[in-house]
């Protein structure tokens, strides 16, 4: 295996148009990273320039120790496994992988062994003399990647080679490659625009947009700290929910965002970056997990889920527009015992400040939220009128609306799962919430975060 490095490495066609700009990437000896994002943002023009088929307008490729621009690909010691899986069709699979091996001349014993080892790997020991097209879509990728593997090269060049597999066999072929690349410890640069891909086979990822690199980090890494609105709204599925307003600090101290367009405060407490994003226009971004229901803006009689409370405990209804959450074992629906939730109050009222251990949620913009307690979690309140709902099985995501604002929730699952058209209440989890600088797009970083 071998060590690939790229350093300023352009694009740039005949007619002007800069398909690549300047990308810096350094893969180590046996690392496997991936190349993603939308069509047209340069990632397979990448991979074709490392393989050779794509000149090089400016920078340096480098395989191994050598610099590689004007090699012949056939001389760079890479192996390429493409998306329609390039198989000739009048040739059994054990032709199909040793027909470059035949064309380096090696020994007949030495292609057989090979050939045989890699069928061995890939489970194809059985299709060793069936046509490709007797084979399933699976079993061609696994061929192709087999043609890879006995060629035993420096690097393996993957170019969207699951695009064309049902999602079952992508799960499955997913999980193969990285099995390979786990006991070959390979060198494997990889091309996809599907970001669940690239979080689960990649030990790094490189994110791209209209040529240029936004990001190179780890699969978590990206998730948990993107650099810029592009990544963050890019990585995860379903995409994290964008809300544009300004940070100001509330009479207690503490940090408050505000959406004027939507009428919507949220608390954000000693988050670490809402001190650097006071008095700026800004964008925060909350992650579908973020949000868990809290209940139903109607009363009981209306279809209110009243959370559940134990046995033999007694229940009043909740005040229209607010949810009862379960109380201690033996006592009613007043104040909240430790470790429960003290949820939205009506617009106007006040609420005294819970008791230890409590969470403190946000009230209506222009109402009162206390400061709360050292160690209390700030988590906050939105209505959200739902457009649909997709129940998952081992989750539900809610699509929905805050005025001006589209949002999805992604919720645990419940036998009576609320219905499009209803209103429903949000709880918001803001300590994990990322502000943005709505000009830049740039993450807001606070003292002592990672940037």
């Amino acid at each position: 295996m071998a060590r690939v490095t790229l350093e300023g490495i352009r694009k740039i066609y005949e007619n002007g148009h800069v398909a690549v700009h300047g990308v810096d990437l350094d893969v180590a000896d046996g690392e496997f990273v991936v190349l993603v994002g939308p069509s047209g943002c340069g990632k397979s023009t990448t991979l074709r320039m490392v393989a050779g088929l794509e000149s090089i307008t400016a920078g340096r490729l480098t395989i191994g120790e050598r610099v590689v621009n004007d090699v012949p690909p056939k001389d760079r010691d890479i192996a390429m496994v493409f998306q329609n899986y390039a198989l000739y069709p009048h040739m059994s699979v054990f032709q199909n992988m040793a027909f470059a091996l035949k064309l380096r001349k090696l020994p007949a014993a030495e292609i057989d062994r090979r050939v045989r080892e890699a069928a061995d790997i890939l489970g194809l020991g059985p299709e060793l003399e069936r046509l490709p097209r007797q084979l399933s879509g699976g079993q061609r990728q696994r061929v192709a990647i087999g043609r890879a593997i006995v060629r035993q090269p420096a690097v393996f060049l993957f170019d969207e080679p699951l695009s064309n597999l049902d999602a079952k066999l992508r799960v499955q072929t997913r999980r193969e490659i990285t099995r390979l690349h786990r006991e070959l410890n390979a060198t494997v640069l990889y091309v996809t625009h599907d970001q669940v891909e690239a979080m689960t086979m990649g030990d790094r990822i490189v994110v791209l947009d209209a040529g240029r690199v936004q990001q190179v980090d780890t699969p978590m890494g990206l998730y948990e700290r993107p650099r810029n609105l592009f990544v963050a709204t890019f990585i995860g599925s379903p995409s994290m929910n964008l809300i544009h307003g300004e940070v100001t600090v509330g009479s207690a101290g503490n940090a408050i965002f505000r959406a004027a367009a939507d009428d919507l405060e949220l608390p954000l407490g000693r988050h670490p970056a809402a001190a650097e994003a006071v008095g700026r226009p800004v964008v925060l971004g909350l992650r579908p997990e973020q949000l868990s229901l809290a209940g139903t803006d109607a009363a009981p009689s209306q279809g209110t889920r009243d959370a559940a409370r134990p046995p033999g405990t007694g229940s009043s209804a909740p005040p229209s527009g607010t949810t009862n959450l379960a109380p201690a074992p033996g006592t009613g629906s007043s104040a909240p015992a430790p470790g429960t939730a003290n949820l939205a109050w009506p617009a106007g009222t006040r609420s005294s400040t819970p008791p230890p251990g409590t969470t403190n949620l946000a009230r209506p913009a222009g109402t009162t939220n206390p400061a709360p307690l050292p160690g209390q979690a700030q988590v906050g309140m939105l209505p959200l009128q739902l457009d649909a709902v997709e129940p998952l099985g081992n989750e539900i995501l809610l699509h929905g609306r805050i005025a001006t604002q589209d949002l999805t929730a992604r919720v645990a699952p419940m036998p009576v799962p609320p219905k499009p058209g209803e209103r429903v209440i949000l709880a918001v989890d803001s300590a994990g919430a990322h502000i943005f600088d709505a000009t830049s797009g740039a993450r807001v970083v606070g003292a002592g975060e990672i940037a």
